[in-house]
């Protein structure tokens, strides 16, 4: 009787402890500040696109999930609930204009950008959805 105890306060003991180490290390990570992540890639938003749109395989290797700065001519700010989202239109395409869309952090990191401003926005790539390239967390750079 005494050994089953014993094996009980063991397992409880490692649960605990792995509870623990769980909710420290990985519920409680801290998150990226991605503004104060520097670029890995600076080009045009239009070279982006058209890297994507030419051979999407390696645009992926060379992109995907990094930092990337792209500089150009604002061409639409839409807004998804207050996210301003800054788009850049390179072709037409079945559902609309094609191009690099930039999802900022917040509205303050969008600053004061209007349509038709040459602007160069430093964000994170998310990837390709055959239409357009996505950019996250994006913020302004001088």
């Amino acid at each position: 009787m005494a050994k089953k105890w014993l094996i009980f306060l063991g397992v409880l003991v490692i649960g605990a402890v792995a509870f623990y180490l769980v909710y420290t290390y990985v519920y409680n990570k801290p998150h990226k500040d991605y503004a104060a992540l520097p670029a890995e890639a600076t080009l045009t938003a239009q070279a982006l696109y058209e890297a994507f749109t030419q051979d999407q395989e390696s645009a992926q290797s060379a992109f995907l999930g990094k930092m990337v700065e792209v500089n150009g001519l604002v061409d639409a700010i839409e807004y998804l609930d207050d996210q301003p989202i800054a788009v850049f239109h390179f072709g037409e395409g079945l559902f609309g204009p094609e191009g690099v869309r930039c999802t900022f952090i917040d509205a303050a990191a969008a600053g004061d950008i209007q349509v038709g401003d040459m602007v160069s926005l430093k964000g994170y790539c998310t990837g390709f959805t055959g239409e357009d390239v996505i950019l996250e967390h994006c913020t302004l750079t001088p």
